[in-house]
């Protein structure tokens, strides 16, 4: 058992490393020893994140730490891995990737490091005794989640299909067409329908858990006129009774820490700001329709990865993330 330990940020200025120095500067088990941002080198880290103003006085550096413990790459998609290139940590180093690099099972060797696929729900076991984590992505964990127990049971004999909506904090924290406040507030709109980026990951945890899985999953992303946290509504045909579904979710989850399933429809303040993943089951005729909720900065990114990695030393796994959502 490790006492503290050193972690690293990489990536500092975004709204992912935001979310985690938020949290891991009271988690009682590390210490911040490094934040890398090239275009803030030298800045308080409160002029980027000014609600941790009060909280903090580290200050962001142009050099990597070398011999951290943990270092989350909190960098944009398509660039963890040339940064690995670059820069070399000693080998006891453990990763934690929030991007897309090394998720699917083509991609999880790199170099001398072997990625594991970081949703504790399905892969706690593999995460406790792994070195190098890559982190779900946010549509992908809520999806993921309302699926599960479904999987798990050999339950899903039809297409699957989904409509999520998440907020404008989902896109980054660069300026585009799209995330505008002009163009977002009071404004909802689909985007890359049908190929989306997370769907490798979903099918790739459905083949893991439903060896004979063969249908398609049609995905409809959406963005929403506010900041954070996804909805997600699944439904496929099954010829579950709706007690029998709720009984499969109510087994598969019962001893999870973060995600719960709810006997009532939800809402997303429920989760904003939280680890949490609630779910909601329910069916209508033929078809079963699952409600999915998580914030996608915490449970879609940064928490999960604190997750992660109070699972690699053997924490307990809530351990700095126990948070109170704002639900009014």
């Amino acid at each position: 058992m490790v006492d503290k330990i050193n972690i690293s940020i990489v990536g500092g200025a975004g709204y992912t490393a935001g979310e985690l120095l938020r949290i891991l500067i009271h988690h009682p088990k590390v210490n911040v020893s490094s934040v890398y941002s090239t275009s803030n080198a030298g800045n308080p880290v409160t002029k980027v994140h000014d609600d941790l103003l009060g909280e903090t006085d580290i200050v962001f550096s142009d050099k990597i730490d070398e011999n951290s413990d943990v270092v989350f790459l909190c960098l944009g998609h398509g660039k963890s891995a040339d940064f690995l290139k670059n820069n070399k940590y000693a080998t006891k180093t453990k990763i934690i990737d929030l991007s897309n690099d090394f998720r699917l099972n083509a991609d999880h060797i790199f170099e001398d490091r072997t990625f594991t696929y970081g949703l504790p729900e399905v892969n706690r076991e593999d995460i406790k005794s792994a070195k190098n984590i890559a982190n779900p992505g946010c549509f992908a964990t809520a999806i993921q989640l309302a699926l599960l127990p479904l999987a798990e049971k050999n339950e899903i004999k039809n297409d699957i299909h989904i409509n999520a909506v998440t907020g404008s904090t989902g896109a980054g924290q660069s300026l585009s067409a799209s995330t505008h406040f002009s163009w977002r507030n009071n404004n909802v709109s689909f985007y890359k329908e049908f190929s989306h980026q997370h769907e490798g990951e979903i099918y790739q945890t459905l083949h893991q858990l439903e060896k004979d899985f063969n249908n398609k999953v049609y995905f409809l992303p959406m963005r929403g006129d506010f900041a954070r946290g996804i909805l997600a509504g699944v439904y496929v045909k099954s010829d579950l009774s709706e007690d029998e579904a709720k009984q499969i979710f109510n087994d598969y989850y019962k001893d999870e820490p973060f995600t719960h399933v709810s006997d009532t429809p939800i809402a997303l303040k429920q989760v904003v700001n939280t680890n949490k993943c609630l779910l909601h089951v329910q069916k209508q005729d033929d078809v079963i329709l699952i409600t999915s909720i998580i914030d996608n900065l915490t449970k879609g990114a940064s928490g999960q990865a604190v997750e992660n990695m109070n699972l690699m030393f053997g924490w307990d796994e809530k351990l700095g993330l126990s948070l109170k959502t704002v639900a009014f």
